[in-house]
């Protein structure tokens, strides 16, 4: 790293620390003009990484903010990464990263909700630092090398019956603090985390993506189902809608969101669901909220940029062409009719019959900086360019 980047990575580890120090805080829009808009995906990784693949795309300024011409779209899931000997460092590392993007104007940086966000104020939300180490010391157990014991995991879930597995708890959401869940409230509470973002008329920016179905249940007509605008709106509005009548327990949005716990298994709906051609998936596809979804029944004419899923998990769940996953790289479906094509890249020039998913998780805390890639929101391509 030479020296002029160093001071522009120091100075944001201080924005964070400062920012982290003030609590709880949402910085007001300023109005300034945003001549680059662009959409991150998945910042699962230390926050150093984040702001070096930040820098290395020349977004960073020297006073450790973003440039004054930049717009970053942060594309959900701030929170959970790393071993279990990295807890702490992880727990500490993805809050400083929070507070520091949400001390950024909300019209310079949109943060947007993933389901580990989610998470916090759902099913962790009757957690305490001290009862989720002690489910955590017991997960830890019962899930060890990838494995769970289900006669352990059986007394587990007995115990912790707000846990939907000892998984979760070990690994998924491994990284929880209290002080977590009070920021992701108050950022709900103050409307900066968001649901979806429109960047053009058909242009949306979301975690994991919404069919015709979703819409539906949100009480879109099918008329704006390819209106960005439309679509945005009203995901935003259930969203809100659920914030002010929620006061504690589990944040639910009806028809929409489900967190997860003993009783009914794995959280579904439009955080956690993934596109998926996969004949054994068909029931999964089916009702929502639900954890799968069918590409066929994307809205026509609208392109959805998405987080959530990385290349191999989408490859095996689209019956793609067996390729070795990359890491990093923007990649987009493109659905005409019932024909799925998928690869990396930006999508091609496409018509109002087709859907269109761009995704841009590119595994950041495995990928090199320099392989990093982001996404413009104006020219709609991948943003590649290093200084």
């Amino acid at each position: 790293m030479n020296d002029t980047r160093d001071i522009r990575i120091q100075a944001a580890r201080s924005r964070a620390r400062e920012a982290v120090a003030t609590g709880p805080f949402s910085a007001p829009a300023d109005g300034v003009p945003r001549r680059r808009r662009i959409a991150m995906g998945d910042p699962q990784a230390e926050f150093d990484k984040v702001l070096r693949i930040l820098d290395h795309h020349d977004l960073l300024g020297e006073d450790g903010w973003l440039k004054p011409d930049v717009q970053l779209v942060s594309v959900g899931d701030h929170f959970d990464w790393g071993r279990p000997e990295e807890r702490d460092t992880a727990a500490t590392s993805a809050l400083e990263l929070v507070a520091w993007l949400s001390a950024h104007p909300e019209d310079q940086v949109v943060l947007l909700l993933g389901n580990h966000d989610l998470g916090r104020v759902g099913e962790l939300a009757d957690f305490t630092d001290a009862t989720f180490a002690a489910a955590q010391e017991e997960a830890d157990r019962v899930y060890q090398g990838g494995h769970t014991d289900e006669v352990q995991e059986r007394e587990f879930l007995a115990r912790w019956p707000q846990a939907p597995s000892a998984e979760l708890v070990a690994r998924d959401f491994g990284n929880f603090r209290e002080v977590q869940r009070a920021w992701v409230a108050h950022l709900l509470r103050a409307r900066r985390f968001r649901v979806a973002h429109a960047a053009a008329p058909d242009l949306v920016v979301l975690h994991a993506g919404v069919t015709r179905e979703d819409l539906e249940v949100a009480a879109l007509a099918p008329a704006h189902h390819a209106d960005a605008g439309a679509v945005a709106r009203t995901l935003n509005e259930v969203m809100d809608a659920a914030v002010r009548g929620w006061s504690r327990g589990p944040l639910e949005l009806p028809g929409l969101h489900l967190p997860g716990n003993a009783s009914r298994g794995e959280g579904t709906g439009i955080f956690y669901q993934r596109p998926t051609l996969k004949p054994e998936d068909a029931e999964r596809t089916r009702p929502t909220p639900r954890r799968r979804f069918d590409p066929r029944h994307l809205p026509t004419g609208l392109t959805q940029v998405l987080g959530h899923t990385r290349d191999k998990r989408t490859r095996e769940t689209l019956g793609a062409t067996p390729q070795p996953p990359r890491n990093g790289v923007v990649r987009h479906l493109v659905m005409t009719g019932d024909r799925a094509d998928y690869a990396w890249g930006a999508p091609p020039p496409t018509t109002p019959g087709q859907a269109v998913l761009v995704f841009t998780d590119g595994g950041m805390r495995e990928c090199p900086v320099e392989d990093y890639e982001l996404f413009d929101l104006d020219t709609r391509a991948a943003v590649t360019a290093a200084r």
